[in-house]
């Protein structure tokens, strides 16, 4: 049986300059896919809201659904480092209730590591969390949850004053306690500055080769989702299509007459069709 991996397995990794990959996923099977295929983390994020319930934007996942979905990624995952994605107004309305949601993520779901998405302002969330017990992933960078206020997405630390502003929020947030950093949709070079130079486990996404770990969310991993992408996303195999072929074979095949077949059929014991006759008085053909 394989250990669990924690945060320190990602530190030593950090440390002797080994990657380590990580996947956004929010189902059981998908998780159990991903762990066997060697992945190192699962990040259960609140993009659940997008790519799982189809919303136009994270804001609609709440603590239940992401409870929820957690504890089927560690289900399917057990022995994956599991991070959990506080969602919208889990952690704004007082650090009171930010601990008790992240503690249920702890207690009902199984997370090893809770994922805030932070400014300088969110410091003593970081910190009370941490007092509380519980590793925080500070998610910095481009924070979806904040979309209500900039209106549109654009990538950050592009300019030499807002990476130097990203370079210390970082500090910031190590200083309060996060074992670890997200860094989403930020310049390549300050990314890389900022994982050498931060002695905690940094994942990129959207933030070019030089961080610690990669995350990309499962599904475009996949090939399962259509429209526009992030420029920074990538797909490593078909699944959409080959989902796409096998629910049309299906429906062919049902309405030809083709399935299901006596292979995928049960039948009644030998000579009881005969008493069922009996009993009912029907015919039942050949």
């Amino acid at each position: 049986m394989n250990a669990k991996i924690t945060i320190a397995e990602l530190v030593n990794a950090k440390s002797q300059g080994r990657k380590f990959t990580a996947v956004s996923c929010y189902d059981y099977l998908t998780a159990r896919f991903a762990e066997q295929a060697g992945i190192d983390m699962a990040i259960v994020g609140d993009s659940a809201a997008q790519l799982v319930l189809g919303f136009d934007s994270t804001l609609p996942a709440t603590m239940d659904y992401m409870v929820v979905i957690t504890a089927a990624v560690r289900r399917g995952a057990p022995n994956l480092c599991l991070v959990a994605d506080m969602p919208f107004l889990s952690y704004q309305v007082g650090l009171a209730e930010a601990v008790k949601n992240a503690g249920r993520f702890a207690a009902e779901a199984g997370a090893q590591i809770i994922k805030i998405e932070v400014t300088s302002t969110h410091l003593n969330v970081i910190k009370a969390v941490s007092d509380a017990g519980m590793a925080v992933m500070a998610h910095i960078g481009l924070r979806p949850q904040n979309i209500g206020k900039i209106g549109r997405f654009k990538a950050e630390g592009t300019t030499a004053e807002m990476a130097s502003e990203l370079f210390e929020l970082a500090k910031q947030v190590v200083d309060a306690g996060a074992v670890s950093l997200l860094l989403e949709g930020v310049a390549t070079e300050i990314a890389e500055f900022i994982t050498k130079n931060i002695q905690v486990p940094v994942v990129g996404c959207g933030s070019g080769p030089g961080c610690d770990g990669q995350v990309l969310v499962a599904p475009d991993i996949l090939g399962m989702t259509d429209g526009p992408k992030p420029k920074f996303s990538k797909s490593f195999g078909r699944a959409g299509q080959e989902t796409l072929e096998a629910f049309k074979k299906y429906a062919s095949d049902v309405t030809a007459g083709k399935f299901p077949d006596d292979e995928h059929c049960y039948h009644m014991k030998q000579g009881q069709l005969d008493s069922l006759r009996q009993i009912l008085n029907a015919d039942f053909g050949d």
